[in-house]
């Protein structure tokens, strides 16, 4: 037993492991074998680890035996194997083969031969398009928990202040190891490693993991991500100076507390363009409902002015950040996407702007944030709310809004980031929450992944009201073919770590909204580059066991194309071909003076992240002569071109 003194209040009295449990253990880095994809549970020092289970000794032997194989026939040491793309196709055979199910497409040879794992790699002629993106302003550049969270344990995440999995059995969120067991695996060992990429780099535009400049260098240069969306995050939490966390007031102050505003994210998107010289990013703006917000203080009607200052390509909402403004001065509030008072008028300035779709096609694409949506305390029912995501509000708004896509981002998913529970319902293990099924109204009953399962027989028009018995949502009667459902961190969260909860999510949504309906985003770069996240859906299948029991179709080639970009392509009115989307000189954005110290991008990236002075827009009239002229539009009426009064015929 140590004799060493523990300082009173120190992490090694309150946080470390005791003598008695270190001498249980041993260094992380003395593990003999140090395969692709982790065999064990490793501890930080916050928790005692769990012994290797079963499932991983078994793997380990068999990446072991498939590694000493291969590496006999390559030449090669074993560890030159697992450092290499085969070691990783050994990983995935032989998690396929304990499983029991082919999670994983992913051949023999792959293990021999580099060009043929390349071959079960996504093509050439791939279109992605990302629909879901970040990046944060160069003023604000602390450490991210979401990428501590996909970084694992190691050197990176502790100096960013994370020892532990930042959302393991909070929120909500049930307590526990995922289907790797582990607590906190890395979910992408080739480029998250716990070494690199730093969390949150250096303090610059160019330089900054989060920052504009590694955005384009990941997206761009390292993907073959064709268009991406960057998205932007109105949390509008306002904090005075030396007060205390409060909702916002006013626009103002929640924008001074934004990752990036809607009008940073325009002046991102055009620089990227105007260097590529052709059209790689596009741009949310940001929903601000309520009456309070058409009359801001400051920039009069916010829709309007956004409209006007930045030509959104399409919009972002979150009903769980309080946004929405019932008067002018009241504390901003979360909101309900099917409420009249607060959400409906700035549908309505957004539908009454239909001229906007000429130059920005997706311009009535609504991409709304439900799911990964953290309980304030603790209790799952608490947030089982529209305000918080559920999808009770989706029957009305969208039957209500016909002409707008609603694009639900996250597919809807309840649990924040860590999906054991999912995995505990599907497979009614212990914590299993009622009901574990849920059944539609054809009779059909799937495994109750809590809010997606609901949401796609909502947008199916298969929700039975009261199947769920916490939800208060009408049944649908009829399928909604203006909803979609966004894959982003709902699936970088569990391809690797919750396979299951996985193949059964995507399972759900093509058989309730077709391939046609669903639209990859990764949610970069929170989580590094999307390159992992494009090379693991594309290798993705469903195991044909699962498909067998529960009748889930097949996640075909045409369906996989179809998700990681065809669809968002439709939905955006952008060309298919690869070929027309350049690099331009977007390999030089380190040294444009754009992003140098002072330079424009540089300096709106740095400040209050909107135009100074403002100059405010006032609302579009809605007097009788609006009203119809919102009428013809809608029906596509051209102008009459008829006149009132006399004309001469005759000399």
């Amino acid at each position: 037993m140590s004799t060493l003194p523990r300082p009173p209040g120190s992490r090694e009295e309150d946080a470390w492991l005791s003598d008695e449990q270190l001498a249980n253990c041993a260094p992380a880095e003395t593990e003999p074998f140090q395969g692709p994809v982790p065999t064990r549970m490793t501890s930080n020092g916050e928790y005692m680890p769990h012994p290797q289970t079963n499932q991983q000794k078994r793997v380990e032997r068999r990446v072991k035996e498939l590694a000493e194989k291969s590496a006999k026939r390559l030449g090669i040491s074993r560890r030159q194997f697992l450092e290499g793309t085969g070691g990783l196709a050994a990983s995935f055979l032989a998690m396929n083969e304990v499983f029991g199910q082919t999670f994983f497409k992913v051949s023999e040879v792959e293990m021999l031969e580099p060009a043929a794992f390349d071959e079960n790699g996504p093509p050439r002629d791939l279109f992605v398009f990302d629909d879901q993106t970040h990046i944060v302003r160069s003023s604000s550049n602390g450490p991210n928990g979401l990428r501590a969270l996909a970084q694992g344990p190691g050197p990176v995440s502790t100096a960013g202040g994370y020892t532990s999995n930042p959302f393991n059995g909070t929120g909500g969120n049930a307590k526990g190891v995922d289907e790797l067991g582990s607590a906190w695996t890395d979910w992408n060992p080739a480029q998250l490693g716990p070494n690199s990429p730093p969390n949150s780099g250096p303090p610059t535009t160019v330089l900054g993991e989060f920052h504009l400049g590694q955005y384009i260098n990941r997206m761009y240069l390292q993907a073959p991500a064709a268009v991406s969306i960057i998205s932007n995050a109105n949390f509008a939490l306002f904090t005075p100076p030396g007060g205390v966390p409060r909702p916002a007031a006013n626009i103002t102050e929640s924008l001074n507390n934004e990752i990036l505003t809607g009008w940073q994210t325009s002046q991102c998107r055009d620089f990227i363009n105007r260097l590529a010289g052709s059209t790689r990013a596009l741009a949310h703006g940001q929903i601000y409902p309520g009456p309070g917000n058409i009359v801001d203080p400051a920039f009069g009607d916010y829709t309007q002015w956004q409209i006007e200052n930045m030509q959104p390509d399409s919009w972002k909402g979150y009903n769980i950040a309080p946004a929405a403004s019932a008067a002018v001065g009241a504390s901003f509030a979360r909101w309900r996407l099917d409420d009249e008072v607060i959400a409906y008028p700035t549908y309505q300035i957004i539908a009454s702007n239909r001229n906007q779709l000429k130059k920005h096609p997706g311009f009535f694409n609504i991409c709304i944030h439900k799911g990964l949506s953290a309980s304030p305390d603790g209790n799952v029912g608490t947030n089982n709310i529209p305000e918080f995501g559920n999808p009770d509000d989706m029957v009305k708004v969208a039957t209500d809004w016909p002409q707008f896509n609603w694009i639900i981002y996250h597919a809807c998913i309840r649990p924040g980031f860590w999906v054991l529970q999912s995995l505990q319902d599907i497979e009614n293990l212990p914590g299993a929450m009622a009901p574990t099924v849920l059944k539609d109204s054809d009779g059909r009953s799937f495994p109750n992944i809590r809010w997606t399962t609901q949401f796609a027989q909502i947008a199916a028009g298969k929700y039975v009201a009261g199947a769920e018995p916490t939800s208060k949502s009408p049944s649908s009667e009829s399928p909604l073919d203006n909803v979609y459902a966004e894959l982003g961190t709902t699936m970088a969260s569990m391809i690797v770590t919750f396979p299951t909860v996985w193949a059964h999510l995507i399972g759900q949504l093509l058989y309730y909204m077709g391939d046609d309906h669903i639209v990859f985003g990764s949610d970069s770069m929170w989580y590094g580059g999307p390159n992992w996240q494009i090379n693991a859906l594309w290798r993705s299948q469903i195991p044909e066991a699962i498909r067998e029991k529960w009748g889930y179709p097949e996640l075909t080639t045409h369906a996989k194309r179809r998700i990681l970009g065809l669809n968002s392509a439709r939905l955006y009115g952008l060309s298919r071909m690869t070929s027309r989307y350049h690099q331009g000189n977007l390999a030089s954005y380190a040294s444009t003076p754009e992003l140098q110290p002072g330079g424009s991008v540089d300096a709106a990236l740095h400040g209050p992240g909107y135009p100074t002075p403002v100059v405010p827009v006032l609302s579009l009239p809605d007097d009788r002569l609006s009203k119809m002229k919102r009428w013809a539009d809608e029906m596509v009426l051209g102008r009459s071109n008829t006149r009132s009064g006399w004309i001469r015929t005759r000399a």
